[in-house]
């Protein structure tokens, strides 16, 4: 059955052309004369190499950026390529936001470069492992573990490449489980006001709902967030059997399919956000897009199947590993798994920096809080990592993870 796919209307399709033709200007999108980076003395621009082109460089070449390509989307535990991991999920963001992007003549290299780093943070196994991640950490320090709080960690302090304030704002602020009707940015001023707004994440249980993009950059990549899963969840779904058709799904005015869902929401999103100071969507699309959120919480994410394999295997392995860690973290030898896999990995990764002496780096690192360390390498971990260190720390234990292969 044939798909239906929204168009622009002639009013702002037109709009669009002229406005290319006489190359004006979004006076709404973010500069780089604007950018704002902690060590304003370095990275300067180049003519090859602008602002925040530099920034998607220092991401894509962030030693954690490798690690999206075995990290869950969604569903884990299966042997099939035609499945989404996190690296594919980064590209999907930052394509819809970037065709977004350029339709509303916003800076698209911000754009890319909050995209591909959002979720570089993210831990093993997707949102399951982000909760047992939280729900550790929390019960030891009373502060709390959100990925995309810990994403600004990995950009901004474990491997630092000096990315812009800019970024890091939208990197912040990309919570994919909110979604808006419209969404306006709110002006943020410096990295002290920044820094705040992050603590304030770790301390307070409701304030990293809270944050809100200061540029429309960052706010385009945040509705892009929920566009990018919500329909290629569904595909996945139904390729592994979790869901039978996605006729499970009511359509409304944006689709069921993943192609009639980001085509649909994109349009909108251009109609009613074109030369506005803010990002908004129709509110017919606006219900449709909330309604298939719930509907994708109530069919895929909180199926019990799912459910079963994340609470009965991998809950108990992240216990048993965040307990055994956390002794080694306690107590520092540099023999230790610990020591050697991250710690060094850190040292290693920051001995070219320009910003800090790296002895001075690791003795600040080594200083902080033992669950800070251990909360960092797990985060880290890619989902096999993670098995492979289950089993390398605990040989006889007694959890395991059966991978659902190709031919079953």
């Amino acid at each position: 059955m044939a798909g239906h796919y929204h168009s622009l209307s002639k009013e702002i399709t037109e709009k669009i052309k002229e406005d290319r033709a006489n190359h004006a200007e979004n006076p709404y999108a973010c500069k780089d004369s604007s950018i704002i980076r902690r060590y304003d003395g370095h990275d300067l621009p180049k003519l090859w190499r602008p602002d925040f082109v530099m920034d998607v460089e220092k991401i894509i070449h962030n030693n954690y950026y490798n690690r999206y390509s075995d990290k869950t989307q969604v569903l884990s535990c299966y042997k099939n390529d035609d499945i989404s991991r996190r690296a594919l999920h980064v590209q999907f963001v930052s394509r819809i936001a970037r065709t977004i992007g350029m339709s509303l003549n916003l800076n698209l290299d911000l754009i890319e470069a909050i995209s591909l780093g959002h979720d570089i943070g993210h831990t093993p196994f997707g949102h399951a492992g982000e909760r047992f991640l939280n729900e550790l950490y929390c019960a030891n320090t009373g502060r709390f573990f959100n990925h995309n709080v810990h994403s600004v960690r990995v950009l901004d302090k474990l491997i630092c490449r000096n990315v812009s304030l800019q970024v890091l704002d939208g990197v912040l602020c990309h919570n994919g489980e909110m979604e808006q009707q419209e969404y306006t940015p709110k002006t943020l001023h410096n990295f002290e006001e920044f820094d705040r707004n992050v603590e304030s994440c770790y301390t307070d249980v409701n304030a990293n709902k809270k944050q809100i993009p200061s540029t429309l950059e960052g706010c385009i990549m945040r509705i892009s967030d929920i566009i990018a899963y919500i329909g290629k969840d569904r595909q996945d779904a139904e390729r592994i059997g979790i869901v039978p058709s996605n006729q499970l799904f009511s359509s409304g005015n944006i689709g069921t399919t993943n192609a009639e869902i980001i085509n649909n929401m994109t349009v909108s999103i251009i109609e009613h956000s074109y030369g506005k100071p803010y990002i908004s969507m129709d509110e017919e699309t606006y219900e449709a897009f909330s309604r298939a959120k719930s509907e994708n919480y109530k069919q895929i994410y909180g199926n019990p199947q799912v459910d079963a394999m994340y609470n009965d295997n991998i809950l108990p392995m992240f216990h048993a590993l965040y307990t055994e860690l956390l002794k080694q973290a306690k107590h520092p030898d540099k023999n230790s798994i610990l020591y050697k896999h991250h710690i060094e990995y850190l040292r290693t990764a920051n001995q070219a920096a320009r910003y800090f002496d790296t002895k001075d780096f690791l003795d600040k690192y080594l200083s902080e809080s033992p669950d800070d360390i251990v909360v960092d390498f797990i985060a880290s971990m890619t989902d096999d990592y993670f098995i492979d260190l289950y089993h390398y720390l605990f040989p006889n234990g007694k959890y395991d993870v059966k991978y659902i292969g190709y031919f079953e």
